[in-house]
């Protein structure tokens, strides 16, 4: 079910003026940072419409509509709040695609992935103060990412498909085998302090089929 909120104005005896829109009018696309993302939103107004409504496209950006009495600045508050619910149905859609036999479907992913993954692992590297060496994407088959003696990393492009928390806790697992090479106990006390939600993600990946 898509997230919307009714009139928060309603019943308090303000003044309401009806704008004439007699269909949806698009007010523009814009550019919203909500969590780690920057996302692409398509602001639609609409008469009729009696709350705000908030939609996933298959592309991965929003549409956010937008009843007469809505304002710009609710709007983008409305959706920032929704964050985890965007990322969810991001996740369900990308999975979907993920396993869709199109060629052209899987060819999107791989791009975005090549585009997102090592721009997301060079920010939290910078945030930790870890030094990678050179980042791929590939199609693995049985990990999610890999560490190599010489301080490279490769990320798997289904990474992009999952919601941004265990996404990142893939990217910050690998960031902390530069220091850590194996899965000691003072590797999972490096993992606690740079991914306190470490187990929670690991969990998303047990309960989930593998690559």
């Amino acid at each position: 079910m898509n997230p919307t909120i009714s009139n928060p104005q309603s019943g308090n005896g303000g003044l309401q003026i009806a704008l004439p829109f007699s269909r949806p009018a698009s007010v523009g696309a814009q550019t919203l940072r909500i969590g780690a993302r920057t996302l692409v939103v398509h602001l639609v107004r609409d008469a009729r419409a009696r709350r705000y409504v908030l939609r996933v496209n298959a592309d991965g950006t929003l549409r956010l509509t937008l009843p007469r009495w809505g304002s710009l600045e609710a709007a983008r508050q409305f959706a920032r709040a929704e964050r985890g619910w965007i990322e969810r149905e991001r996740a369900r859609l990308l999975r979907r695609a993920a396993l869709s036999t199109s060629s052209a479907e899987r060819s999107f992913l791989r791009r975005r992935a090549a585009m997102e993954l090592p721009a997301r692992l060079r920010e939290l590297a910078a945030r930790h103060g870890f030094d990678a060496g050179r980042v791929t994407v590939r199609d693995q088959r049985s990990r999610w990412g890999s560490c190599s003696p010489r301080g490279n990393i490769s990320l798997n492009w289904r990474l992009v498909t999952m919601p941004d928390a265990v996404r990142d806790y893939v990217i910050l697992h690998e960031l902390a085998h530069l220091r850590e090479p194996n899965h000691s106990r003072r590797f999972w006390r490096l993992m606690s302090r740079i991914c306190p939600d470490w187990r929670e993600a690991r969990q998303w990946l047990r309960d989930h089929s593998g690559p």
